[in-house]
């Protein structure tokens, strides 16, 4: 399996609604919720949507990839990646969120795309990543610890929910 994230373009059109697609009949969140955003179908508006510049509405600016495998010409799913931490980022989100695809978890995908996120948080100037993953979510917590991911802390959000933050020197 040969990885490589790729900025979305035309030609991958087809392959990443296939993706979303097997999301949503999945029924889960589509993570990272930046391919969600807008809807592919207005394709123009869809890229628009997944490179975010401004800082308006407590954003940050961000760049989102696809993990596309190259031998089977499929995309197995998609990261993004936020330049720089706010207060919610944080607490609750980090500098990088990731998803594989349903059908395509449990291979070392999350791991593989993971270290080459964090290769791009190297050309943004990042000297450490923080990545954040929730407690009962075992598979991304060992993606996240097997890219030198150091748990800091368990923080229990007003959900009820348990986020474990892990940083990732560069």
């Amino acid at each position: 399996m040969n990885l490589q994230l790729v900025k979305m373009e035309p030609q991958y059109r087809s392959l990443a609604e296939d993706m979303i697609r097997e999301w949503k009949t999945s029924g889960e969140a589509i993570v990272p919720w930046a391919i969600d955003r807008a809807d592919i179908r207005d394709f123009s508006a869809y890229m628009d949507s997944l490179e975010q510049t401004g800082t308006a509405d407590g954003l940050v600016p961000e760049s989102t990839f696809f993990c596309l495998d190259t031998d089977r010409n499929l995309m197995v799913g998609a990261i993004n990646i936020r330049h720089y931490l706010n207060d919610n980022l944080l607490k609750h989100g980090g500098h990088i969120g990731d998803g594989v695809r349903p059908s395509e978890r449990q291979k070392g995908i999350a791991t593989r795309m993971i270290a080459l996120g964090l290769e791009e948080c190297k050309k943004l100037g990042l000297k450490r990543v923080l990545m954040t993953c929730r407690k009962d979510n075992i598979g991304s917590a060992k993606s996240i610890i097997n890219n030198g991911g150091i748990l800091e802390n368990e923080i229990k959000q007003d959900d009820g929910v348990v986020t474990q933050r892990y940083w990732i020197d560069l």
